[in-house]
């Protein structure tokens, strides 16, 4: 189940590095490029909340078996696309039945294990499911350029194969609910897949097109329309679609709040790293994943010393010192400049990496951990689908800080410069002589021309780094809902 899951997302980062390569090979026009990833994670995050009921009618073990295969095929029909269109096609359907592999997994770490293997099996779970992101533009770089862009889909065949037939082997046998699939309700369905799908694309756009573009707030407007009708229904309905009632539960929510936290941490810095190495430092997709191996490296060697606090600490400290660290990992990013490389990114990385597992485990075992069995399924939809959430609004919002603020920091070291600030030329690595030899004012069409890239690189460091600040202090934020949770006694669980 776990090498399924991590198929699922390791499937979004080895495609992102390699986009312009599949642009060029289907002669894609590039205002329609970002539609073979958005399609992907639209389908994803409808997919997530369905895992409760999906796990109702089909039981876990069919459900896990089902969505391997048609993600299997899904993958195949990818590679063997010749057209925009047609990958689409198979991107949405890839997608969804991705998005129920996660939830699904970390569904039967409280289902299948007795309380005192739990923290083991969340960790293994916990690390391939933040490993992936960090070997995606690894793998996806090294496939592409050793290969061809199809073989980012035709790994996921074989090991796919193999786990679908080994979890329809060795998953445990449940009965179906009949009921559960006679009582559909499709408008709830609908309402959910619109609300989602609306939030998605306007968050996509929102950065380029502005928060408040009629086409932007038209989308939001939707998405909080469709939500809202949809929430009402679930709570008129028994049962509902989705059982949005786990979130009375005080522990729950907490860690449901923790998750989207993480998911702004978590996808913020997976994105940002790539951002600064691909646009500012010039590395390929290979070169940026070498340099992010540093982080998964530092969460395999903590999961072992994850496992073994989590079964005497209690979830509420750890998960406290976790978002702590982790904020602390991401706010060393926010002082880089235009030279910054594989040095001054290791010690960030190692801190980021050391927490992670600490965001993650804890906050599970505090959401997922003392609820009856017949409820988990929904409930790890719902805490999966918070942090997807998460990185999608963190994304977003990183994107506007890039796209709002270069401009305005550009003029800010011009200005420097103009001055003679010594600072600011060595900021942008502008010769000395031509900033301490100039008086004041405008410079000439020659030293203007020298000193411009200089300067637009810079700005975007700069931006760069408060989009780094930013992420960093909603990463803290997580801290304050801590205090709200109640005490987890140890081998509590919902048997």
């Amino acid at each position: 189940m776990c090498a399924g899951m991590f198929m699922a997302i390791l499937d979004v980062q080895v495609v992102a590095t390699s986009l312009p390569t599949i642009q060029s090979a289907l002669e894609i026009n590039p205002d329609r490029m970002s539609w073979i990833q958005t399609a992907y994670l639209i389908a994803e995050v409808v997919a997530i909340p369905l895992t409760g009921y999906l796990t109702r009618v089909l039981t876990m073990r069919w459900l896990f078996v089902g969505s391997m295969i048609l993600f299997v095929i899904a993958s195949a029909g990818c590679a063997a696309s010749g057209e925009f269109s047609e990958l689409v096609c198979w991107r949405v359907l890839q997608g969804f039945s991705g998005g129920t592999l996660i939830p699904s997994v970390f569904s039967a770490v409280f289902i299948l294990f007795p309380s005192q293997r739990q923290a083991l099996a969340t960790t293994i779970a916990g690390v391939l499911a933040v490993l992936a992101p960090t070997v995606g533009p690894i793998a996806g770089g090294w496939l592409t350029e050793t290969y061809s862009w199809h073989w980012l889909f035709l790994i996921n065949l074989a090991p796919g194969t193999l786990a679908a037939a080994v979890a329809s082997r060795t998953l445990p046998r449940h009965v179906v609910d009949h009921s559960a699939r006679q009582g559909l309700d499709w408008i709830s369905l609908l309402l959910m897949a619109g609300a989602l799908a609306a939030l998605q694309i306007g968050l996509k756009e929102a950065p380029t097109s502005g928060w408040i573009s009629l086409y932007v707030v038209g989308c939001l407007g939707c998405s909080f329309f469709a939500g809202s009708l949809f929430t009402w229904r679930c709570t008129m309905r028994s049962p509902p679609l989705v059982e949005l009632g786990n979130f009375r539960d005080r522990n729950f929510l907490v860690g449901s709040v923790l998750s989207f936290t993480l998911g702004i941490g978590l996808f913020g810095s997976v994105y940002l790293m790539p951002v600064f190495l691909a646009f500012v430092r010039g590395h390929n997709a290979f070169e940026i994943g070498m340099t992010m191996l540093v982080t998964g490296v530092a969460q395999l060697i903590t999961a072992p010393i994850a496992v073994a606090l989590e079964k005497k600490t209690d979830p509420r400290v750890l998960s406290a010192c976790g978002f702590a660290l982790f904020s602390v990992g991401i706010a060393m990013s926010a002082f880089q400049d235009p030279r910054s490389d594989y040095d001054a990114m290791f010690w960030p990385q190692v801190v980021r990496g050391v927490a992670i597992m600490f965001c993650l485990l804890p906050p599970t075992r505090l959401a997922l951990g003392g609820l009856p069995p017949h409820r988990v399924p929904d409930a790890s939809g719902l805490f999966n689908l918070m942090r997807n959430l998460g990185g999608a609004i963190g994304i977003a919002l990183i994107d506007t800080i890039i796209y709002t603020r270069t401009d305005v920091l550009g003029e800010k070291l011009w200005k420097g410069l103009e001055s003679g600030n010594m600072k600011t030329a060595a900021f942008i690595g502008a010769p000395a002589g031509i900033v301490s030899a100039h008086q004041s004012g405008a410079f000439d069409a020659g030293k203007t021309a020298l000193l411009d890239p200089l300067v637009q690189t810079a700005s975007s460091v700069e931006a760069i780094n408060e989009a780094w600040l930013l992420v960093a202090i909603m990463t803290a934020c997580a801290i304050t809902a801590l205090p709200f949770a109640r005490h987890v006694p140890r081998g509590e669980s919902g048997d």
